[in-house]
């Protein structure tokens, strides 16, 4: 297999061919079809949560390939199945990451990792795939459409005619506030990347007087946090996607929070994969492409992908895995 190596924090990912072990209790060797990039990668290269105990180590967590083989214990998939790779656990066995082997080198990952032409990945992080998703949108469903999906039902309950605004509008928050759209709400995209706020999605409102009732923050920058706790009225709902840096506190007035106002903190919007993604198949909005996809780029070309995700300009930048 081949695949992009962490090796250090904040340096490029080294491309390179792996040994993989044998399959373990409750593993599933998936051949990768596509990968997409998502601000968590970037934040893991760049050490966002502190020292890095497991380097090197592989990364990804939202795609898409085909089942090759399956470990003992496995039973909610088969080969042959064409699934979608996901971070958050759903149903099946929770396994342990895989080990690789690097010329002598033990290389670590976690329970799914997908930046490579093939992996090893637990059981609880596949789910089937539902016919007719376009392979090229499939990664999003691992991590940008569930995570908006459980961040607008779950996080921040949205409801009809609610005012929500989304900081940060790449590809998560595109999809926040598609979800938001769909859910009746009144949606305005805000960027610190000029041309990427959007105005307002949905029909005739008056304004915010009064602030938002929902904003949610994609961002994880403690700034742009505390502008969304500023910008919501005294009874909405602050939601927190994005994952601080370990070194950059927020600071705001906690009072309002003993008077209804509430600061939400999300982890994938907690959605149940396998039972989410058949919805948000079912939905409007979430198989276009040449919407949601703005780059593609080969594995061995993933440090300019990577490059590019830095530089805010995109939506979701895809990872292909063929020759």
């Amino acid at each position: 297999m081949r695949a992009a190596i962490l090796t250090e924090l904040r340096a490029p990912l080294t491309v390179a061919d792996l040994t993989m072990p044998e399959l373990g209790v409750g593993q599933v060797l998936v051949k990768v079809e596509y990968a997409a990039i998502c601000g968590a990668q970037l934040g893991e290269i760049a050490g966002a949560k502190g020292p890095d105990k497991y380097l090197p180590h592989l990364l990804g967590h939202e795609g898409v390939g085909d089942v090759l083989a399956v470990g003992a214990g496995v039973r909610t998939k088969a080969i042959g199945d064409r699934v979608i790779l996901h971070w958050r656990p759903s149903e099946g066995i929770a396994a342990q990451g895989a080990v690789y082997d690097w010329n002598g080198t033990k290389v670590n990952s976690g329970p799914m990792t997908c930046f490579s032409t093939e992996t090893i990945v637990s059981e609880n992080r596949l789910t089937r795939m539902p016919a007719g998703i376009d392979p090229r949108v499939a990664p999003l469903y691992g991590c940008a459409f569930t995570t908006a999906y459980g961040v607008v039902v779950n996080d921040a309950k949205i409801k009809p005619g609610d005012r929500v605004i989304v900081f940060g509008f790449g590809g998560v928050g595109m999809a926040v506030a598609e979800m938001a759209y769909n859910a009746g709400a009144y949606v305005v995209g805000m960027d610190r990347v000029p041309g990427k706020v959007r105005g307002l999605w949905g029909q005739e409102w008056n304004g915010t007087e009064d602030g938002f009732d929902v904003a949610i923050d994609i961002t994880g920058a403690s700034d742009v946090i505390e502008t969304a706790y500023r910008v919501t009225h005294k009874t909405g709902r602050v939601v927190l996607v994005g994952v601080p840096r370990h070194d950059d506190p927020i600071q705001i007035d906690s009072l309002p929070l003993h008077f209804g106002k509430q600061l939400i903190g999300s982890q994938g919007g907690w959605c149940v994969p396998h039972e989410d993604i058949p919805r948000i198949a079912d939905m409007e909005g979430f198989d276009d492409s040449e919407w949601w996809i703005t780059h593609e780029f080969h594995l061995d070309e993933i440090n300019t992908a990577l490059d590019l995700v830095r530089s805010g300009q995109p939506g979701r930048v895809l990872v292909r895995m063929d020759s």
